[in-house]
């Protein structure tokens, strides 16, 4: 009995089973038991909305309106500046020890390749001497005494060859930048009195500053009546990698910001005016100091001075370009022989004997 029951039971649940296995497509959606959120009534990312005209259900803002939080009202939070446009004497912010820290933290990491970690102008950048415009000090007192709105504008805006950071640094973050610049400039224009609260032995410590001062004045005097040293072709190669001239000039013949050095002394260089140059070492001494005075055809003028290099270090790097040319050396006349000529009225002998040629060549090759 109990199997019959059994039985019918099955034959009637079968059918609507198989029934319910329809094949067609259904825009219906399916028994769910468990309603969660995929069901629920919203809308779909580029999902039609019939709401409005075009459909689109993402849309610009109204006109005339501003999302919530980009209203940006406070003027002196976001922009530095009061309501009759003069920067703020005070940082908005609630001045912290943590806030002090992310200052520190983003200090170092936007602001000491050109400020250096002690806000002394001897970042990285300057003083490895790539020919950027220095960073000023901020240990000056035109520094010390300007607003924290103008530190702040300067972070944000950027100023002179300096760019904005706007796009790196948060508002929040700039005004902690400023603060850690306050603390530099406090820390490195401490009075004497200000120093005896603590223990510090302030005898030794100015010993040590006269000692650096005499250890950079001897230098500089060095260097100014040093002219550098050894003129070698070791010696520019190094010259050109600290000034980092790989970044623009190649030395296997492909082009990059600048004209490579390969084969370059001894050639013959179009110049943007159409005119055409010998690279001789006038030419190339030319382009180092004064690079803006004969453009080469083809590339644009952005090469910056080098003038700040001694004389040795630039007839180093003259002779390590030479050392890449295998063209012949371009002919240089004698000035004795011209000195000769002019007093005698007759032409001077320009014939070169082979063993002065060959001498000639030799000095030439690295």
């Amino acid at each position: 009995m109990k199997a019959t029951k059994y039985l019918f039971i099955a034959a009637v649940a079968l059918p609507m089973i198989l029934a319910s296995c329809r094949g067609q497509i259904s825009e219906k959606p399916p028994v769910h038991p468990n309603m969660n959120m995929d069901q629920q009534k919203r809308f779909e990312p580029q999902e039609r909305n019939e709401f409005f005209d075009d459909n689109r259900a993402m849309r610009q803002p109204v006109e005339g309106t501003v999302a919530r939080g980009n209203l940006k009202a406070d003027k002196a939070y976001y922009q530095g500046i009061n309501e009759d446009s003069s920067f703020v004497d005070e940082i908005p912010p609630e001045l912290t020890k943590s806030f002090l820290y992310r200052g520190k933290d983003r200090y170092e990491v936007f602001c000491t390749p050109c400020h250096g970690i002690a806000g002394d102008g001897q970042g990285i950048i300057m003083t490895n001497n790539y020919g950027f415009v220095p960073a000023p000090s901020f240990h000056i007192d035109r520094l010390r005494n300007v607003s924290d709105g103008y530190i702040y504008s300067t972070i944000a805006n950027g100023i002179r060859n300096m760019p904005s950071y706007a796009q790196q640094i948060p508002v929040k973050d700039r005004w902690a930048i400023v603060a850690y610049v306050r603390a530099l400039q406090q820390s490195q224009n401490a009075t004497e009195e200000e120093i005896r609260r603590y223990d510090v032995d302030i005898a030794s410590m100015q010993e040590e500053y006269q000692q650096q001062q005499a250890a950079l004045a001897e230098a500089e005097e060095a260097a100014s009546q040093d002219e550098g040293g050894e003129v070698s072709v070791e010696r520019g190669e190094t010259i050109a990698a600290d000034n980092a001239c790989g970044a623009c000039h190649s030395t296997d013949g492909s082009r990059t910001v600048g004209p490579t050095w390969q084969n370059l002394y001894g050639s013959e260089r179009p110049l943007d005016d159409g005119s055409t140059v010998t690279a001789d070492e006038e030419y190339l001494r030319e382009s180092i100091v004064e690079p803006s005075a004969k453009i080469a055809e083809g590339f644009p003028p952005s090469m910056v001075p080098y003038d700040h290099l001694s004389d040795s270090e630039i007839n180093s790097i003259i002779e390590y370009i030479k050392s890449l040319s295998d063209l012949e050396p371009p002919a240089e006349e004698d000035s004795e022989s011209n000195e000769e000529s002019a007093s005698t009225g007759q032409p001077a002998d320009t014939t070169m004997t082979a063993e002065a040629s060959t001498q000639k060549k030799s000095l030439l090759v690295p």
